[in-house]
């Protein structure tokens, strides 16, 4: 296979990445025919994994205007994919210009794509790292550059809890990230769950397709999700189907299991 300009060379483009799978579902077209074939296997699998991936970036975007209504001016957004319409920084500084964001991502195709949208913009940036690691994150130049923590900053964490395995204590992570939060400050979740959708075989199909990348899937429920706000006042009306988040009208929230994603967010209070 050809590798386009755009693909950094370090990159296995034979191997699928999540990233690129997601931005697959979402239409776009930084993807490769390995990430097409195992985000059409999914799509076998689970038909409705297009609208799952839709469903999740309209709440990352009501998420982030109820957060810049409430009063945030910085952002760090944690697994934040290939860029897409409707970005954080975009709605941030629709309402004040001065909002400042730091994407990070794994995927080195991310955080290029990242960079190039984000040129010429000083209050945003993007850097390559992982959601394991969230004292090189916080510790990062840029990120320290850019937002300051001693003032209140939304940590988003939305479509990526569902690839950070048990073994690897997503628990401890939220909590080392909440430490070094202001109050004031806020976490936003969001991960695939299968809470009262029976047992449809869909699971373990979608957990196979996962399998050909880095990236294995860990099906939570809510209960656990609500756990992992510990720490953070959870606002109304809590852990709920992505689409039943603050919709924007009711017809929005029909249907809403169907998602697959549940998400929150909470408040630190101080």
């Amino acid at each position: 296979m050809q590798r386009p300009d755009w693909a950094p060379d370090t990159i296995d483009i034979e191997r699928p990445s999540v990233a690129r799978m997601y931005d697959y579902y979402l239409g776009g077209s930084h993807n490769f025919a390995a990430d097409r074939t195992a985000a059409r296997a999914m799509m076998d699998a689970v038909p409705e994994a297009p609208l799952m991936a839709q469903a999740n970036r309209a709440f990352l975007r009501r998420a982030v205007q109820f957060l810049a209504d409430a009063g945030v001016r910085q952002f760090l957004d944690i697994g934040s994919g290939i860029p897409t319409v409707g970005n954080v920084h975009e709605i941030a500084q629709r309402i004040d210009p001065e909002s400042r964001v730091v994407y990070v991502d794994v995927d080195p195709v991310a955080v290029a794509h990242s960079h190039e949208i984000l040129s010429g913009n000083d209050r945003a940036t993007a850097i390559q790292e992982d959601l394991r690691r969230p004292e090189a994150i916080l510790h990062h130049p840029e990120v320290t550059r850019l937002l300051d923590f001693s003032q209140p900053v939304a940590v988003m964490v939305v479509a990526v809890l569902h690839f950070i395995p048990y073994a690897d204590k997503p628990e401890e992570i939220l909590r080392t990230l909440r430490k070094s939060l202001a109050p004031g400050s806020y976490l936003v979740l969001s991960q695939a769950s299968d809470d009262g959708r029976g047992e449809t075989g869909e699971r373990a199909e979608a957990e196979r397709v996962y399998r050909r990348t880095d990236n294995q899937l860990w099906i939570r429920s809510r209960a656990e999700l609500t756990a992992l706000f510990d720490g953070f006042e959870l606002v109304d009306p809590g852990v709920v189907w992505v689409p039943q988040w603050r919709p924007e009208s009711p017809d929005q929230a029909e249907n809403a299991e169907q998602s697959v994603f549940m998400g929150g967010v909470g408040r630190l209070g101080g």
